[in-house]
């Protein structure tokens, strides 16, 4: 199954960007990467001291009952974004959560979590079912959005 992984629309990193420039704000902070930080603009672990924005972010679905919002990290200046559009390098062999869902937004019964040995195969198997549109992988453990999947 190909397929095609997306990170976090760049209008939506300028807008953010844009905002944490201004008066600080509860819901937008800058931070100095520990490292480890999962970063949502360019799909890898943040590097400790790479400055970071921790904001809230509801990723694309059409309108429905299963939107959701959740905080992300993302480089507090533009980056060169994710390298490829295969799985993220530093995303492998961690468990996620792979949610799917249908043309009108809602959660599909394809959705499961995976141990993150053959993050491929996994989405392959949430694909199989045609009426899967997108599949959003989350972080296991925070249930924290990192990418949308979609097939080629």
């Amino acid at each position: 199954m190909d397929f095609r992984v997306h990170a976090m629309p760049t209008e939506v990193l300028e807008r953010v960007r844009k905002e944490s420039a201004g008066p600080p704000r509860p819901d937008v902070v800058r931070l100095t990467a520990e490292g480890g930080e999962q970063i949502r603009c360019c799909l890898r672990n943040a590097r400790a001291g790479e400055e970071l924005l921790l904001f809230n972010y509801e990723p694309p679905i059409p309108p429905s009952p299963y939107q959701e919002a959740g905080a992300v990290f993302a480089h507090a200046e533009p980056c060169a974004g994710a390298e490829d559009d295969g799985y993220p390098a530093d995303w492998r062999g961690g468990p996620r959560v792979l949610r799917a869902y249908d043309e009108r937004g809602w959660i599909h019964p394809n959705s499961r979590a995976h141990d993150g040995t053959d993050p491929e195969g996994a989405l392959a198997e949430v694909f199989a079912d045609p009426a899967v549109v997108q599949v959003h992988v989350r972080n296991i453990a925070y249930g924290c959005f990192m990418f949308v999947a979609t097939r080629k």
